[in-house]
């Protein structure tokens, strides 16, 4: 206390100048036009920057939940698609051979990956869905830019996935522009380039085509994007190799879809009666 009242004091016509000036501020604010737009404009610029800089920070720790509302409504949106997609098929298929009902054939489960790995030979994923999930294997994972493998073994609450990165990997894939099939493989050198195998000669290939799945397994549906046409190596033999540069920075991967099949029992026994 002793302090306060010795620095007030000694500086008391200091104090005492600055405390006019407050006063004299304050008045040619108040009376003068000018001056007082002028404030306002420049406390409103300020202020405004000040709650820019804080919404910009807030929105930053924010990111984190408005990922979950999205994945959330990409779910739903998929979910819905797949079920409009289907109505559609079966109005066509109605109008054609008079069949009247059939339901939807695919569903997804939003997921996220715990461990990815992609500089091995034989690369497996980690995701945080499991039986509790209704998750079993031979399932489609894939995320927004294209497949990514197939459910190997699940767990309680977690699944090993088979990733496209892995050398005995094969997966059904077809030319996006023609209905010429082959198979998904990969050599085990870049994580970015995987090969299309068993493409047919007349085949017309350009660099840049685009590959999706083909939809003859019950595992991933038809149309899901795989990569585009890299180069083409045209071997001395009937086959040629295909490298296929990958839509997924497949070493930067987070937040996944499971592809569930309803018809895949079905399929599954229809193949088990032609094999018996």
């Amino acid at each position: 206390m002793q302090q306060l009242i010795y620095f007030i004091q000694k500086y008391r016509y200091f104090l005492f100048f600055l405390f006019l000036e407050l006063i004299a501020f304050q008045l040619i604010i108040n009376n003068l036009n000018f001056h007082n737009s002028k404030f306002i404009n420049s406390a409103s610029s300020i202020t405004g920057d000040f709650y820019k800089k804080t919404n910009s920070i807030r929105d930053y720790f924010q990111l984190d939940i408005e990922n979950k509302e999205l994945l959330n409504e990409n779910l739903i949106l998929k979910n819905k698609l797949e079920r409009l997609s289907q109505k559609i098929d079966t109005v066509a298929v109605t109008k054609i051979f008079e069949k009247t009902n059939a339901s939807q054939r695919y569903s997804y489960l939003q997921g996220r990956i715990e461990k990815n790995q992609f500089r091995n030979n034989y690369n497996f994923l980690t995701i945080n869905l499991g039986k509790k999930d209704s998750i079993t294997p031979e399932m489609g994972v894939i995320n927004s830019k294209g497949i990514l493998g197939i459910v190997e073994n699940v767990l309680h609450r977690y699944s090993r996935v088979r990733s496209i990165l892995n050398k005995s990997s094969k997966i059904n894939a077809k030319l996006k522009n023609s209905n010429y099939f082959g198979t998904l493989t990969w050599d085990g050198f870049d994580y970015n380039i995987t090969q299309l195998l068993d493409i047919p000669r007349q085949a017309k290939l350009k660099v840049g085509d685009t590959i999706i799945t083909g939809g003859m397994s019950s595992i991933f549906p038809e149309g899901i994007p795989i990569g585009s046409i890299d180069t083409i190596v045209n071997g001395v033999s009937i086959k040629r190799v295909i490298n296929i540069k990958l839509f997924n920075d497949m070493s930067s991967l987070k937040n996944i879809y499971v592809v569930k099949d309803f018809d895949k029992q079905q399929l599954m026994n229809l193949e088990k009666t032609e094999n018996e």
